[in-house]
Parts: structure tokens; C-alpha cells; sequence
């Protein structure tokens, strides 16, 4: 029993060796994010092996659009949660009570917005990837049901991500990770009784994922209130002043921005990957176009893979933050250097990874039955992986440049990288494949074997924009990380001198 409880006591941030912190503070998000992906990862390979060729690719073209929105929430919850851990950091509990109060109100007014205008704008959204009533047929009327179902849920997804950002911020990891295995396993259960049991199809799918989160989120909720009661409501939190919702949301929103306008780039490139699979003589998009299912597959394995990358950000979001709260400059430098050390480590082991389960297509099995796995979608795929996959290193200098620089709350650099990294991929997405062919229809999958530069072009849009706002993020974190530090060294050096 002692040891559970040990296991379970938040991890505090500000002290302890470096490393041994961050990897112990890591692990559990790690494993957190895995078993989130699972729950998309459920959806693709159940839907995968059990309907048609146009509902799979109903459902992976629609990602970037539900990731649009979720991420925008997700940005929010991030930023609020660096409030609470300055509060933790500097030891005002009560701060971090009224800080998780605002987060709590802030995230339910958020979840009925983006859930109203999300529904609104569901056509609209279809379109801008290049589905319509029109031209997408059966992949437009699985795309639409999916999508529609998943933001009317919306509220359960948000939740859910405000009070894991909460935990974590306070140094709790593990919380977060043991309700979402359970989750998850009740997502994969309904997945199986409302696609293959009940024959729901792609609605069941979304109806399996929504009431996953939502009865993740209940139980979290509840274990934090039992758990911590410095964080249970009081009735004088109802009388925080407004300047503190505002600071949560001056933290909070311009960081869910970024995350939205990456959304925006990846939408961009997932309507321009559509492109290649427009029958020309038609101008119809083809129900089984390989396109289409390489990059849903790669999606999915990219978006996997970087959860090690993406948790060891979260982690220096929470690292930075209590340490900022205690004013330890030194530490936060130290520590951003050894998360970089960190990434380089996990970026190639990823990579090898990667390329041990491209032999004989074993990454593409897993998602698709044999039947749908052509020539055509093995070679797309491929060409997708060798295009990003050895720059991992660089996607993962994003989060951990980004969650630092907003640990010492300046805000305002992630949306200036993430604009950057928008730019570059939009760019890149509707001009790189006019470099080597006239026009972009002249690139449909029937030429990409004879001639794959467009194809290829439009798959390094990714890794350059990571670049583009890690130029930008590093400038931000060398003048407000490792130069604070520089000038605090200095004047303890000629203090102790004189």
C-alpha cells in the first residue's frame, strides 16, 4: 500500500535531478497519449478491416477537421494550466484551487461554443478538404455522419483535457493515465458492439469514441475532488475577479491558435492529397483512391509516434512552469537542455521503428484488409514515411521549444511559430507541386509511380514548417530562458568577486 501511494503522490518539479524528473514525470503521459491515440488508432483499424473502402477514407479525411477543433480546445487547456502550476510553483494552493475553478468554467463555455459552431459549419468544413454533396459520393456521406457526431460531443473530449492538464500541472501524471486505459478498453468494447455486433457503421464509431472520453472525463473528475481536497470548490470562488479568467485566456488562447492554425495547414494538405485522387476524366474523387489511404495510414502511425515527443513537451509545460513559479532560472536552462539530449534520443529510436515495420507493409495490415492494400497505396505510404519520418527530430523541438516558452508565460511565440509553420505549409502545399508539373491534376495517381516529385513535395510540407517555427521558437526561448539565466550567472559571479 505504501508503495501505490508513492506511485500515485504528485511528482514536485523544482526539485531532484534533472533527468530522473522529467523521465519519471514523462512516462505516464506518454503511455496517457498512446492509449489516446488508441482510441482514433480503434477506430481506424475496426472501421478498417470491417467496412467499405470509401467509409475508411470518409473517416481519415476528416481528421485534420475534427483536429481543428480539438486542438484549439486542447491549446486552451495547456495554457490555462500554466497558471496553476506558477501558483503550485510558488506554494499558493489556494491559487491553484481558484486557478483549477477557472479553468473548470472557462473550458464549459469553450465546449458549447466550438460545439454549436462546429455543427453549424459542417458542410463548410467538408468542403475545404475537398468533400462535397456533389463530387464525394459515399466517402462524403460517411465523412459527414462521422464528423457530426464526434463535435456533438465535443464537451466530453474538452473536459477531459482540461482536468488532465490540471493533474499534471500539480505534478500528477498517472491519474490521467489509469482512467484513460479504462477508457479505452470501454472504447474498444463499443467499437466492436456497435460496428461489428449492431452494424452502425461509421456512426458507431464516433458514438463508441464520444461516450469513451465522456465517462473518462466524470471519473477524473471525481478521483481529483476525493484525492486533492485543496482543489474542491468553494463557494468564494464564485467571486474571483474577472482579471484572473482574463489571465487564463491571455495564456490560453493564443497557444490554442497555434494549435488551430497547424490544424489549418493540415487541412490544406489533406485537401491537396485528395487532389491526386481525382478521376480527371471525371473530375469525381475515386471511392478507393490510394492517395486517400496511404496518407490516412501514415497519419494515424505519424500521429502514434509522436506521442513520446509530444509528452516530453507536456512534461517541460509543467517542468517550466513550477520552476518559473519558484524563479529558478538555472534549473528551467537545465532543463530545456536536457529535453533536448531527451528528444534526440527518442527521435531515433522512432525512426528505426518506423522503418522495421515498413518491411513487407506490416504498418499498412494493421489498419487495412488485404484486398485494400494495392501497389499504388503501398508505394504512396512509402513515400510519405521516407519524406518526414528521419526529420522527427525536428517535430520534436516544436513541443518542447513551445511548452517552455510558455512556461514562463509568453504566450505570444507559439502564435507567431505557429503562423510561421502555417505559412510554410500552405505554401508548399499549393505552389511545390507547380515545380515540377504544370498543373496539379496532371499529378493524380495514375503519373505519381513515373513521376513522384509533386507527391513528394507536398509530403515534406510537414517537416519544413517544423522547421520554419523552430527558427522562430528558439529565437523566444533564447531571449527568455537562456539569456534570463546568462544575466543572473553573470551577476552572481561579480557579486560574489566584489
Amino acid at each position: 500500500m505504501t508503495f501505490i501511494k508513492k506511485i500515485f503522490q504528485p511528482i514536485d518539479l523544482t526539485k531532484g535531478n534533472i533527468y530522473k524528473v522529467i523521465i519519471l514525470f514523462m512516462i505516464p503521459i506518454v503511455i496517457s497519449y498512446i492509449f489516446q491515440n488508441i482510441y482514433s488508432l480503434t477506430d481506424a483499424i475496426i472501421v478498417g478491416q470491417n467496412l467499405s473502402a470509401s467509409e475508411v477514407n470518409g473517416v481519415n479525411d476528416v481528421s485534420s477537421l475534427t483536429f481543428i477543433v480539438l486542438q484549439f480546445a486542447f491549446g486552451c487547456a495547456a495554457g490555462f494550466s500554466v497558471v496553476s502550476s506558477n501558483k503550485l510553483g510558488n506554494n499558493d494552493l489556494n491559487g491553484v484551487r481558484q486557478s483549477f475553478f477557472a479553468q473548470f468554467i472557462l473550458s464549459i463555455i469553450i465546449s458549447i461554443i466550438l460545439t454549436i459552431i462546429s455543427c453549424l459549419l459542417v458542410d463548410p468544413l467538408l468542403s475545404l478538404v475537398g468533400l462535397n454533396p456533389t463530387s464525394g459520393g459515399a466517402t462524403y456521406q460517411a465523412a459527414k455522419a462521422y464528423i457530426t457526431i464526434i463535435f456533438i460531443g465535443l464537451i466530453g473530449q474538452v473536459m477531459y483535457n482540461q482536468i488532465c492538464s490540471l493533474l499534471r500541472s500539480i505534478g500528477d501524471s498517472l491519474t490521467p493515465l489509469i482512467f484513460l486505459i479504462a477508457s479505452t478498453i470501454l472504447n474498444i468494447g463499443l467499437d466492436l458492439l456497435f460496428i461489428v455486433v449492431f452494424h452502425w457503421g461509421v456512426e458507431g464509431a464516433a458514438i463508441a469514441t464520444i461516450l469513451a472520453q465522456l465517462i473518462s472525463a466524470i471519473l477524473c473528475y471525481i478521483y481529483t475532488f476525493v484525492k486533492y481536497p485543496y482543489l474542491r470548490f468553494k463557494k468564494e470562488d464564485l467571486k474571483i475577479p474577472y482579471k484572473f479568467y482574463l489571465k487564463h485566456l491571455s495564456l490560453g488562447i493564443p497557444l490554442a491558435f497555434q494549435f488551430s492554425i497547424l490544424a489549418i495547414g493540415l487541412i490544406v494538405l489533406q485537401s491537396t492529397i485528395i487532389k491526386f485522387d481525382i478521376d480527371p476524366t471525371t473530375g469525381l474523387i475515386i471511392d478507393q483512391g490510394p492517395a486517400q489511404l496511404a496518407y490516412g495510414a501514415y497519419s494515424k502511425l505519424h500521429n502514434f509516434f509522436n506521442c513520446p515527443l509530444n509528452s516530453l513537451g507536456t512534461a517541460m509545460l509543467s517542468f517550466v512552469g513550477q520552476n518559473y513559479g519558484a524563479n529558478n532560472k538555472k534549473r528551467i536552462n537545465q532543463g530545456l537542455k536536457a529535453a533536448i539530449i531527451l528528444n534526440i534520443i527518442i527521435s531515433v529510436v522512432l525512426i528505426g521503428i518506423m522503418f522495421l515495420l515498413m518491411i513487407d507493409d506490416f504498418y499498412l495490415k494493421i489498419f487495412y484488409s488485404e484486398s485494400t492494400i494495392t501497389e499504388d497505396v503501398s508505394n504512396l505510404a512509402r513515400l510519405n514515411i521516407f519524406s518526414t519520418f528521419p526529420l522527427f527530430p525536428f517535430l520534436g523541438f516544436i513541443f518542447i521549444l513551445r511548452c517552455s516558452i510558455q512556461g514562463v508565460e509568453k504566450s505570444y511565440f507559439s502564435l507567431i511559430a505557429g503562423v510561421g509553420e502555417l505559412i510554410a505549409r500552405v505554401l508548399l502545399c499549393l505552389y511545390a507541386p507547380y515545380i515540377v508539373t504544370n498543373i496539379i491534376d496532371a499529378s493524380v495517381v495514375a503519373n505519381i509511380l513515373v513521376n513522384p516529385w509533386p507527391y513528394v513535395l507536398v509530403c515534406l510540407a510537414d517537416p519544413i514548417a517544423w522547421i520554419i517555427a523552430d527558427i522562430i521558437l528558439g529565437i523566444g526561448c533564447y531571449i527568455y530562458i537562456y539569456r534570463p539565466y546568462k544575466k543572473e550567472t553573470k551577476l552572481y559571479k561579480e557579486e560574489n568577486i566584489i
